[in-house]
């Protein structure tokens, strides 16, 4: 997984240009079955995106999120773009994120007429609890136009394959009565979540600017410009919401429960001493082994650390980090220092170190790259 990167994708032109807009250094990526992401950051940050856009229905969007995890494998895929509200207290330009997806055309046929049985799909947990703190703060309304207030709602999405416009028509009133708790209707959200949920159960989180209320008044709200505006305001949360999910990064358990539920830890530590140096512990009770012996420390091969180093230096421009001119900077910096390691000839480290310290410059925004360096640079020091 790449906890740097995000993919967002959006239906309609009007939803993926609200979100572009919010993009930097944007780069084309081409699948090789013809899709075209675009690849760049979020204004100044370290946020990578992949932006892509999928068109109308569930079928195409969970094709098209399906072959962008693939691509990608991003930490998150964030859906963006506009949707009807079904309830009035959910005003033109709003935000909804949905809580549950509905899959709302599974139903079974009888002859009193027609059951539903729809999939769901929740929104994960972790990706909630994020959006909830991102909702809480006005941050993200910054770049909105002078007035615009738009309030985010939580709550289910039902997703279909018909676009809605009436409140008084069969099937507006089938689904207000067996998804009487969805706060709006759209057409690809039910497609995506399946792309997730088959993927690991990869984190996917709907994002939906209401631009009508699908009661039969959608000519006139599209009239007064609400679908560019409704697409701005869910490109602004999305793109904030992508930050902090970048900020975050993935999750980890730094411990585990015992079965009376108290905590314990799981770790081990090793104290190495040379001459006459003793080592001493402190610690209230140590479950497991205690091995006390000479210490042995590894040689480090220097050339095969270069050669891993630059093979994550690859993935991280695939993966949209690192531009083509950095890169090319970067490997450029990383041939001259393979070059003096092979050399093996002490009047070379001098040369190694310059062509480290010029690669750590390239790529110091990268943290596993940066990381990865600073050990290299590390080793190289300690050979003088």
């Amino acid at each position: 997984m790449n906890s740097s990167l995000v993919v967002i994708l959006t239906a309609l032109n009007l939803e993926y240009e609200a979100v572009r807009d919010r993009l930097t250094g944007l780069r084309p990526r081409r699948h090789p079955a013809g899709t075209r992401f675009e690849v760049g950051r979020i204004g100044h940050s370290r946020c990578s995106v992949a932006l892509g856009l999928v068109g109308k229905g569930n079928h195409p969007a969970a094709v098209l999120a399906e072959r962008a995890m693939a691509e990608f494998a991003p930490a998150a895929l964030l859906f963006v773009g506009v949707a009807g509200g079904l309830w009035p207290n959910i005003r033109l330009g709003d935000v909804v994120v949905a809580s549950k997806i509905y899959a709302y055309h599974g139903g079974t046929s009888e002859d009193d007429g027609l059951k539903a049985r729809p999939k769901a799909w929740e929104i994960p947990h972790e990706a909630d609890q994020v959006a909830h703190h991102v909702a809480r703060s006005s941050a993200w309304r910054r770049g909105l136009p002078t007035g615009a207030a738009p309030v985010v709602h939580f709550g289910p999405i039902a997703a279909g394959e018909v676009v809605q416009d009436s409140g008084r028509s069969e099937q507006a009133r089938w689904i207000r009565q067996h998804y009487n708790d969805a706060v709006a209707i759209e057409m690809e959200a039910a497609g995506v979540a399946q792309a997730g949920h088959l993927n690991r159960a990869l984190p996917v989180v709907v994002i939906r600017g209401i631009s009508d209320h699908a009661d039969g008044t959608k000519v006139a709200s599209d009239g007064q410009n609400w679908q560019p505006k409704a697409a701005s305001h869910a490109a602004a949360f999305a793109t904030a919401l992508a930050q902090e999910l970048f900020i975050d990064g993935p999750t980890g358990q730094s411990g585990s429960a015992d079965r009376d539920g108290s905590p314990t830890m799981s770790m081990s530590n090793r104290n190495t001493a040379s001459g006459n140096a003793q080592v001493g512990v402190q610690a209230g009770q140590i479950y497991g082994n205690v091995t006390v012996g000479a210490g042995t420390e590894r040689p480090i091969d220097l050339a095969a650390s270069i050669a891993d180093l630059r093979t994550h230096l690859k993935q991280a421009h695939l993966d949209g980090q690192l531009d083509q001119e950095t890169y090319a900077a970067a490997e450029s910096e990383l041939d001259a220092a393979t070059e003096c390691a092979s050399a093996g000839m002490p009047e070379k480290r001098s040369g190694l170190m310059v062509a480290l310290k010029r690669l750590r410059g390239l790529v110091a925004d990268v943290t596993e790259l940066a990381a990865r360096l600073a050990a290299i640079i590390a080793v190289v020091r300690g050979m003088s």
